[in-house]
């Protein structure tokens, strides 16, 4: 079995994040794709997040009738900071015969080094990677394995739709209808 991990803050998630799920889904022949939202970055220490409920709320409205894609919650569960290797771990333990990818934005490439017991990390999963337009990929360093993929390279972020947001402006088009309403609904990032 083949599975792609993919971590982050999904605060919001976005079409970025379905893309770069879709791209691996296709271009690795992965199983599944399991989105993980972090409880707390331990990179963003200081960072406030929408209330884990909500950010989970989204992510579920936005894999809807998706049935390739799945949510794990276990570091929302866990709470505090989320560091990759435990999660990791617990996939390894349970599906020891997987074979496991780690999506990951390029912008977390340079900092991999930095990960908690990163030569373990290294050992057990395979990290994947969709550059940002326009952005060259940062070199890897060893012991990491690291795969590009061509996906749907789409210049969005959270921090970008939360401004929006915040500014009143439309974020119809880089969130899923859902998504969007439940945003609007729920006054977040206001």
């Amino acid at each position: 079995m083949k599975i792609g991990l993919y971590g982050g803050s999904f605060d919001p998630v976005h079409m970025g994040h379905l893309l770069v799920a879709q791209a691996a889904l296709e271009e690795l022949g992965l199983d599944r794709v399991v989105f993980i939202p972090a409880s707390q970055s331990p990179f963003k220490p200081e960072r406030i997040l929408a209330p884990s409920n909500e950010r989970l709320r989204l992510v579920r409205l936005a894999l809807a009738g998706r049935n390739w894609a799945e949510i794990d919650d276990q570091e929302i569960l866990r709470g505090g900071m989320s560091f990759t290797i435990e999660t990791v771990r617990s996939y390894a333990r349970r599906l020891p015969s997987a074979q496991l990818h780690y999506l990951i934005g390029a912008d977390h490439v340079p900092f991999l080094g930095k990960w908690r017991e990163s030569a373990e990390l290294a050992r057990l999963v395979e990290f994947v990677v969709i550059p940002r337009p326009g952005e060259p990929m940062a070199p890897v360093a060893a012991p990491f394995r690291v795969r590009s993929l061509a996906g749907f390279p789409l210049g969005v972020s959270s921090s970008q739709i939360r401004e929006r947001v915040r500014s009143g402006h439309s974020i119809e088009w880089l969130v899923p209808p859902a998504v969007e309403e439940a945003i609007r609904n729920n006054r977040l990032y206001l």
